[in-house]
């Protein structure tokens, strides 16, 4: 829905509740008037700086945010990519958990499982400022400009965070890319990474979240292709899925919790990553979402869609990144 932009977040919140039931999106969430409670205070307009807890329904406090993080597993921090501010608020995170006592680890989607062992060595301080791309695979498989998320590798070396790579490398993603998931799943080249085989391509939610964004940013493609995007895009969450995981299953108790930052795509609705998270695990995890979105004020609609669909449990606005605003497919 889009709507009039000189429509206060209140005021759409208390016109939606009038209503015994409403059709959300493309998740098919439906909102009841018991869950209109606690919604925000009148508000002319968005603010950089504002933090929405969802759940709530209203503006939050960074106090109220700390609290939450001192009582989860995974911390998911969904990003606008290449955007200063938010690698500021990601530093911002780990820190308020190490000031709290708290020893977190610090997942990163853009660096790949091919250069854990430098994350490693690196960690401990055994590894030079000048050897860290190369040996990570950074140009390999991310490519984007080092200095931009330099600030949290840094910081992770300096306090001793474990850091972990979240993506699969490359060449994994392209295989699947051209052969299909079950095809690229059987390749001798998955093997040696210990890969789930039972990664599901019957899965609703995901579909419904995903396959519309992919035949959105990429039009005019063979519907194949856009199928193997598809499974591609499931084999990345899926494997960084299986890397959270890992670690929650054999973290000693006294760590964490674990720090995911990711583009914020990877975490919408609680859906890519962190469902398959808690899909893949006996245990019950607590997990929290926070949402980075930059205050464009020319498309405040994007910002009242994202909140009335619960794209997280937090939604932080930020200023836009140095090259404007983002494009709808970055």
């Amino acid at each position: 829905m889009i709507l009039d932009g000189r429509m206060n977040v209140w005021q759409f919140s208390v016109r939606t509740c009038f209503g015994h039931v409403i059709w959300l999106g493309v998740l098919g969430v439906f909102l009841n008037v018991s869950a209109c409670a606690g919604l925000s205070q009148p508000s002319s307009h968005f603010e950089v700086g504002q933090l929405f807890d969802l759940r709530q329904g209203g503006v939050t406090s960074i106090e109220t945010l700390t609290q939450d993080l001192l009582n989860v597993d995974v911390v998911y921090i969904g990003e606008e990519h290449y955007n200063p501010s938010h690698i500021q608020i990601a530093t911002q995170i780990l820190e308020m958990l190490r000031n709290r006592g708290h020893h977190p680890a610090l997942a990163m989607e853009m660096l790949s499982w091919d250069g854990q062992a430098a994350l490693n060595q690196w960690v401990v301080g055994a590894l030079a400022d000048d050897q860290f791309v190369h040996v990570s695979h950074w140009e390999e498989n991310w490519g984007g400009q080092y200095e931009n998320y330099q600030p949290l590798v840094t910081l992770a070396r300096a306090h001793r965070f474990p850091l972990y790579a979240l993506n699969p490398p490359r060449p994994l993603v392209r295989k699947i890319a051209t052969m299909g998931l079950e095809a690229g799943l059987a390749d001798p080249a998955m093997q040696s990474w210990n890969l789930p085989h039972n990664i599901s391509l019957d899965d609703p939610d995901y579909q419904n979240v995903i396959y519309e964004q992919i035949v959105q940013c990429h039009t005019n493609l063979p519907q194949h292709v856009y199928q193997r995007i598809y499974e591609a895009s499931i084999f990345r969450d899926a494997g960084m899925a299986k890397i959270i995981v890992d670690y929650l299953e054999s973290k000693p108790e006294s760590k964490g919790p674990l720090v995911s930052y990711t583009g914020g795509g990877h975490i919408q609705y609680n859906i890519p990553i962190p469902q398959r998270v808690q899909t893949r695990t006996a245990r019950t995890v607590e997990q929290i979402t926070i949402y980075l979105m930059a205050l464009d004020p020319a498309r405040e609609e994007d910002i009242y869609e994202a909140m009335h669909n619960h794209v997280a449990d937090y939604l932080w606005l930020t200023p836009l990144g140095p090259d404007g605003p983002q494009p709808r497919c970055g």
